[in-house]
């Protein structure tokens, strides 16, 4: 008997060591964590306000980690195949998403059969920018919005006008919904594809983030009609918000939020190490200059704060949504 109990105590022992050198390998993954190379899918083409902000936050992220951070950009989908992606990655850390209202809210909401589920796919990590947006028409277009507005109206069904994503398609389905405008939408992959429709002439006016717009106000090859929130834009400071101009007040505030995601199951010291680097990062004068340039606010959450956020979204939009009648065609 006292050999069986030997033996007994013997696998204890060596169960428990097991168990506990099991519990240690994320803690030491994540003390040792990142020891390659990063990845970050950005599900959308390059250029535009998203993959702009991302790789602001990435050259400062491979200086903190001294590793690479590599970005991807992954189109298609408003976002779905890049979140695709990234949620069927391995939870380690190393493959992440720049997810944005689209990804988390509007995706979810209007999108039957999506090939993600944001609830189980997905660990928030962390908010990382606020993105204004812009009622912008090509230089020659019209002078102010309520020219925009009757030249619409003159002209049922003949005007278009485009967007990226869908918190801005939303914003100029409302805006037609309210002012009475029968416009073409034409939907466009990115910024940099709403950029070329203007400049092209293929458009008459779009809802679109402002960093691709700045230089392009500046050379005087666009122009911003307004604002589509009332936070304040030090680079066009006499640009009033879209409600207040068309006194269209249901219009409300639109702006364009992103934070960082990783697959779910990623271990939480992990997701602690990512989430104080974006909030050491988002708190960097030097990235809050270069992004608020681009009129951009880096901004950080804890991953409470952000699935805490997303829900509160998704319950003002799928509201909205449901009210206004808005169809994703």
């Amino acid at each position: 008997m006292a050999i069986v109990r030997n033996i007994a105590a013997s696998l204890l022992l060596a169960l428990t060591a097991f168990s506990s050198a099991a519990q240690d390998r994320p803690v030491a993954a994540a003390l040792d964590f990142p020891n390659r190379p990063v990845r970050i899918v950005v599900p959308f083409p390059p250029g535009g306000p998203l993959d702009i902000m991302t790789r602001v936050y990435a050259q400062r992220l491979g200086e903190e980690w001294k590793q690479p951070v590599v970005i991807e950009n992954r189109a298609g989908g408003n976002s779905a195949l890049g979140a695709q992606q990234v949620a069927r990655a391995s939870p380690d850390g190393y493959t992440l998403l720049v997810a944005m209202d689209t990804t988390l809210v509007m995706n979810p909401l209007t999108v039957p059969n999506l090939s993600y589920d944001v609830q189980k796919d997905f660990v928030l990590i962390s908010l990382m920018a606020q993105n204004p947006a812009l009622l912008v028409v090509p230089a020659g277009g019209a002078k102010n919005v309520a020219e925009l507005i009757a030249l619409a109206k003159a002209q049922p069904g003949k005007l278009s006008y485009g967007a990226g994503v869908l918190p801005t398609r939303l914003a100029g389905y409302f805006f037609n919904k309210l002012a009475g405008v029968d416009a073409v939408f034409v939907p466009y992959k990115g910024s940099a594809e709403v950029v070329q429709g203007l400049l092209t002439g293929s458009i008459e006016y779009a809802f679109d983030g402002v960093a691709p717009y700045l230089p392009l106000i500046e050379r005087q090859q666009v122009r911003a009609l307004a604002k589509l929130n009332s936070n304040p834009l030090p680079q066009l400071p006499m640009l009033r918000p879209l409600s207040e101009v068309t006194q269209l007040t249901a219009l409300g505030d639109f702006s364009v939020w992103s934070g960082l995601a990783a697959p779910s199951g990623t271990p939480s010291a992990v997701v602690e190490r990512l989430q104080r680097s974006i909030a050491q990062a988002s708190t960097d004068p030097a990235i809050r200059d270069r992004l608020g340039q681009m009129g951009i606010y880096a901004v950080s959450s804890t991953p409470h704060e952000f699935k805490n956020f997303v829900t509160a979204e998704t319950a003002k939009w799928g509201k909205v949504i449901e009210e206004s009648g808005f169809k994703l065609n």
